[in-house]
């Protein structure tokens, strides 16, 4: 197949990439910048120049492929719902390209909020009009599979490897700005995690899957290696790595302490790829978030 993919020369798209060309697919893969069209090309994958607000650049990428897959999104929180509207639109144009022809569109979202406080399944639903969180990736994904279109929505947890790790990244951050790793309360909230590189075989999956599948029809699929990690053990391991205290934060100084994360950073959210699993005969076989935790360099 000649597969899109937006997003491509980011931490987790271009490990789609590697992963899609790995398996004998074409891809074209959209790149912004002259350092980003040479890293695609050096793995073999046509660049096609353009960006996330240059909507006719993603419908015109996704019109001379065979499947699209939606990795791009810009994470700068001091924007976020600026930023899910320029996704909600990016969706919106690479699916009228998509319209009517039943070649399917892959979606990246996130599995945090579906189901706090219990692991959530790939049958939980987002509401279809949010009220407290603006990012609407499924949501849109769901109405352009109404226009003709086959359609997957990937979940993330935290995605990682011994160089970023989603919102443990932050984390960090925080933790070398204040010299302490924390935690909130007891530290018994939980995130699920997955492995860079799982997470992209999941992608290549979803895709192969959804071109045996009924033209306007939608799939969830969890990219979920690990069900839950604690938050304490987390900040444990990244007061090892910086040598720095690990230290609990009461709920009601979260927001002081963590910045944006607060609102994230006690948050119980545990996640099952049981079905994703069932279904598309995934297996993660990648080291686990403390893992790669303990093989990061923190002095980088």
């Amino acid at each position: 197949m000649r597969v899109f993919v937006t997003g491509a020369t980011g931490f987790i798209g271009f490990a789609v990439a590697q992963e899609l060309i790995a398996a004998g697919h074409q891809v074209i893969g959209l790149a912004r910048s002259e350092a980003g069209a040479k890293s695609l090309a050096a793995i073999g994958a046509q660049v096609h120049r353009g960006e996330m607000e240059n909507l006719e650049s993603l419908a015109s990428g996704a019109a001379m492929a065979d499947g699209v897959i939606h990795c791009a999104f810009n994470h700068d929180f001091s924007k976020f719902a600026a930023n899910c509207e320029l996704d909600r639109q990016a969706i919106e144009a690479l699916g009228s390209a998509l319209a009517g022809s039943g070649r399917p569109l892959i979606v990246t979202s996130g599995i945090g909020t579906l189901a706090p406080g219990r692991a959530a399944t790939e049958e939980d639903l987002p509401p279809a009009i949010p009220t407290s969180y603006p990012r609407v990736s499924e949501q849109t994904a769901v109405l352009a599979a109404a226009r003709g279109i086959t359609t997957a929505v990937v979940r993330l947890p935290q995605v990682h490897d011994p160089v970023k790790q989603g919102f443990v990244s932050s984390l960090i951050a925080v933790a070398r700005e204040k010299g302490v790793s924390a935690y909130v309360g007891d530290g018994s909230a939980r995130w699920a995690a997955v492995h860079r590189l799982d997470a992209a075989r999941l992608y290549r999956l979803a895709l192969e899957k959804a071109t045996s599948a009924q033209s306007g029809t939608v799939a969830r699929y969890h990219a979920v290696g690990e069900e839950g990690v604690f938050l304490k053990e987390i900040a444990e391991a990244i007061g090892r790595g910086l040598k720095a205290p690990v230290v609990a934060v009461p709920p009601g100084e979260a927001a002081r302490h963590f910045g944006f994360l607060g609102n994230f950073a006690g948050l119980d959210m545990p996640a099952s790829s049981t079905l994703t699993q069932e279904r598309l005969r995934w297996r993660p076989a990648g080291p686990g978030l403390l893992a790669d935790l303990a093989a990061m360099n923190f002095e980088a």
